[in-house]
């Protein structure tokens, strides 16, 4: 795979190691077991993968080659470039501004812009109507597009399927950047509707089998659906792309369901599915099925506690949380200040959508056993940096810690 040109910042020598150690006992990628720390009163179990993706790295190193190479010029991103605030916090350090927040809201207005004016395109890519503003303003984006490789695949399979005539059902959070990206390109091509989860995806399949009302259809999936969208005729052929930082077994038991239901209403035989039904499995992304894999690995191992670092808004961390959280007690933090203490942790509740403060978080375990991973957006660095300060506080030298 290729190698980028990112801050050293960002870098870790110790998790650099390890990363080279198992890749080499571990080409195929089939051991998801997580790397054992053992710190005598601390022991720690870092997962097989986590950590900055092929897409992120790649659009890190866009970003800061861009600043490198335009001194003097004024540069914007279209919104956060990754969901990590330490890479979006270094880079308007470097004089970026953000034109809009992650929700779409304008921040910059776009008839500020100038046609000698810089525009990165962050990894989850844009709309075609945001492309068509910035355009409009005389603005080029070929040099200055990070989007991710694995997302334009979405939308290159997206279109594929609608020029078979299917509708495109996209299965992700109707306000992430993502999710409207993709639905923009796909709607370009087809009727497109957005699911956000299995509920909604069991709606949808109860209007194609007309269990419920088509009249309702508009109102059950408001601000979610292509104009004109005709649930009688829109529903017959259908195929499910993702968002690419969502669960992957979401997304297949969405895709699974949903070509069951296609198979049952329409008497099909498996031979002829196809017919109803498209095959879109090479939509989901590498490094989400890898990071999900190996938290999935790692919950294997007897622990204490699990610590998953990101940003809070990285939609590809809270679904490592999801999964930790089904199984012991789990504290989503950003970096290593969030580790107050022993007894003390700054951390992200997702249910509650605040930052709380929790005591005796640790517990009176000895050893301690703590389950550690990241999602793609947060640099190694970081991550090593939690593994010191949990040494830290548990009362572990800094040598004890393997190189």
């Amino acid at each position: 795979m290729k190698q980028f040109t990112i801050p050293v910042s960002y870098r870790s020598k110790l998790i650099a190691a390890i990363k080279l150690q198992r890749r080499t006992g571990d080409k195929m990628k089939k051991d998801f077991t997580p790397t054992f720390f053992d710190l005598g009163n601390l022991h720690i179990y870092l997962a097989r993968h986590f950590g900055f993706c092929y897409g992120v790295e790649n659009a890190i190193e866009i970003a800061f080659e861009t600043i490198s190479k335009n001194p003097g010029k004024r540069i914007f991103l279209l919104s956060e470039m990754i969901h990590n605030p330490l890479v979006n916090a270094d880079l308007m350090s470097h004089g970026v501004k953000f034109l809009q927040d992650t929700t779409g809201k304008q921040l910059i207005s776009f008839e500020s812009l100038q046609s000698d004016d810089i525009v990165l395109i962050p990894a989850f890519g844009t709309t075609l109507a945001i492309e068509e503003k910035l355009r409009s303003r005389g603005i080029s984006m070929e040099k200055y597009n990070t989007t991710c490789p694995f997302v334009e695949r979405v939308w290159n399979k997206s279109e594929q399927i609608a020029r078979q005539g299917y509708t495109v059902v996209v299965h992700g959070k109707p306000t992430h950047e993502e999710t409207r990206a993709t639905f923009s390109h796909a709607a370009k091509h087809t009727a497109t509707v957005v699911v956000n989860d299995m509920s909604e995806a069991i709606v949808l399949g109860e209007f194609i089998t007309g269990v419920r009302p088509v009249e309702t259809f508009h109102e059950v999936f408001a601000g979610r659906f292509t104009d004109g969208f005709d649930p009688i005729k829109d529903l017959q052929r259908i195929g499910v792309v993702n968002q690419t930082t969502m669960l992957a077994t979401d997304t297949q038991q969405i895709a699974d369901y949903l070509r069951q239901v296609m198979t049952e209403h329409y008497a099909l035989p498996p031979a002829r599915i196809n017919e109803r039904f498209a095959d879109t499995r090479d939509t989901l992304c590498y490094a989400t099925t890898d990071n999900q894999s190996s938290v999935k690995g790692m919950l294997e191992t007897p622990a204490n506690l699990a610590i998953v670092v990101g940003g809070y808004n990285s939609s590809n961390t809270s679904h490592l949380v999801e999964l930790c959280e089904e199984k012991l007690p789990t504290y989503f933090i950003r970096d290593e200040s969030n580790l107050l203490s022993t007894q003390k942790v700054k951390h992200w509740d997702m249910h509650e959508k605040v930052e709380k403060e929790t005591l005796n978080f640790l517990g009176n375990n000895t050893p301690i056993k703590i389950l550690v991973t990241s999602g793609a957006s947060c640099p190694d660095a970081v991550v090593e940096k939690v593994i010191l300060r949990l040494a830290e506080i548990c009362g572990t030298t800094l040598e004890d810690i393997p190189e």
